[in-house]
């Protein structure tokens, strides 16, 4: 995004309200609603849901943490959570800012289900 959209996130400037407040709820939201979004996905306990937010000169980093006592990983919760967090960013700063691209969503670590502990490393980090 340009920097005065950034500017304007940052100092809670954009006409439609809090941004990262909205973005934050948006994204909690949408993973206690994965499984109903992706059709082959299936219903889990979805325990905590954390939504963080790290603001730069030209872009807003978006991350998502999904916590379950279920017997399945989480990471399509997460990972839904961080994509409709970043599109409410983007709703909300559209009229400002037609330039913003949405990019790099990748799953960084998950435990838990079938596949076990797995953590992204320096080699497979998307650019």
């Amino acid at each position: 995004m340009l920097a005065a959209t950034t500017a304007a996130v940052a100092s809670n400037a954009v006409s439609k309200g809090d941004v990262l407040a909205t973005a934050r709820v948006a994204g909690i939201q949408a993973a206690k609603q994965a499984a109903s979004l992706l059709p082959m996905s299936h219903p889990v306990l979805v325990g905590n849901v954390y939504v963080n937010f790290s603001i730069a000169d030209t872009h807003v980093e978006v991350e998502a943490s999904v916590d379950t006592v279920d017997r399945t990983g989480v990471e399509m919760e997460a990972l839904t959570a961080v994509t409709v967090a970043a599109l409410a960013v983007y709703d909300m700063c559209k009229s400002i800012d037609r330039t913003m691209t949405i990019e790099a969503i990748a799953l960084w670590e998950k435990s838990g289900g079938r596949s076990g502990q797995w953590r992204r490393d320096d080699s497979t980090t998307p650019t």
